[in-house]
């Protein structure tokens, strides 16, 4: 049974966990989020969609 789960959903869980247990900063944490926010509209966009997904896709058809 394969079970999907959006990218931000997971890297959301990821910095909340951070800012809990590992001592991340909420303000690190916002610049984090707004660095990613204005990435996301810049040209290198696409470049890291396809890494990403990629890398998804190569996850995936790992078998146990």
């Amino acid at each position: 049974m394969a079970i999907s789960i959006s990218a931000v959903v997971l890297l959301g869980i990821l910095v909340a966990v951070l800012v809990k247990k590992s001592g991340l900063n909420v303000a690190h944490a916002i610049v984090c989020t707004l660095f990613g926010f204005f990435l996301a509209s810049t040209s290198a966009a696409p470049s890291i969609n396809r890494f990403v997904t990629g890398v998804a896709d190569m996850i995936g058809k790992i078998q146990s």
